[in-house]
């Protein structure tokens, strides 16, 4: 079978506008970045995404703020061939929208805070996601100053916000390099195309084309993590969704998501979630 390599990529908007906000109608699943920092607020799906180094499941009302040049992309749960019309709404804006005097300012000092905090990336509560749901919709619909005082209302939001979380881990290195980003772009399309297969370090060592050992400290460099733990994030998230959505029988739950082994499964899930399959799965049943 044909494997699908996706390479990072950078967007580029037609708008003319510094502020660009828009519905998605898009399939998802392309590893990408690009300069501008960017607000994505999901309404109608669920499934997982990968921020930096970060993997997690995610659902509706779920919003992050990205920085620049950090590479993201989500992974929809499809339940049949398209996607939920205007499932997202998604905000793109250069830093430089501000100008430097402008952001230096001592009154944006929490924008600032907050920017930086989105060079790993930034969860909001699902509370503070239903809030911006009315403002980030009348930014779609609103242009000129009226656009931009919707923005301002939504920063004031992210910025106030007592449950905002950081994604990536604090040793997730973040720059734009583009031959390094390429090869963790094609290693990270190989994992989540893959995950459910008997995979091994030398597998994925030979899609960077590096020796394992090498490589190894490379994964580790640019995503903070180890490829084992990060693989069995990937397993563990997608069994999540198995688990809280289907009533597939657990031992095949785990088959599916690559560990073939049950005692395994149930090791590396508590492990990752804090809780065994079962009782996770306990949680979404009226039991």
């Amino acid at each position: 079978m044909k494997t699908f390599i996706a390479e990072l990529e950078q967007v580029y908007k037609k708008d003319s506008s510094g502020l660009v906000a828009e519905y998605l109608n898009d399939k998802g699943g392309v590893w990408h970045f690009h300069p501008e920092y960017e607000i994505l607020l999901n309404l109608k799906n669920n499934g997982t995404r990968i921020i930096g180094n970060n993997v997690e499941l995610f659902d509706e009302y779920d919003m992050v703020l990205i920085a620049g040049n950090v590479p993201h992309c989500w992974n929809y749960y499809k339940t049949g061939e398209s996607l939920p019309e205007n499932h997202s709404i998604v905000v793109h804006f250069p830093l430089n929208f501000f100008g430097n005097e402008f952001l230096n300012q001592h009154e944006m000092v929490k924008v600032r805070e907050l920017f930086a905090e989105a060079e790993k990336g930034v969860a909001f509560s699902v509370q503070d996601a239903k809030t911006a749901e009315k403002i980030l919709t009348s930014m779609v619909s609103h242009s000129g100053i009226d656009k931009i005082l919707d923005f301002f209302h939504l920063l004031k939001l992210m910025c106030n916000s007592t449950h905002r979380r950081q994604l990536s881990t604090e040793n997730y290195k973040i720059g734009f390099e583009r031959p390094a980003n390429k090869i963790i772009a094609k290693v990270l399309s190989f994992i989540r195309e893959n995950y459910n297969k008997h995979l091994t370090l030398k597998d994925v060592s030979n899609v960077a084309d590096m020796k394992p050992f090498s490589f190894s400290k490379y994964f580790k460099k640019y995503t903070g993590t180890g490829f084992i733990e990060y693989l069995n994030q990937v397993r563990a998230n997608r069994a999540c969704y198995l688990l809280r959505e289907t009533d597939t029988a657990i031992h095949d739950i785990a088959k599916d998501c690559g560990f073939f082994s049950v005692s395994n499964f149930n090791k590396q899930f508590k492990k990752i979630m804090g809780i065994s399959p079962r009782s996770y799965r306990a949680q979404f049943r009226n039991i």
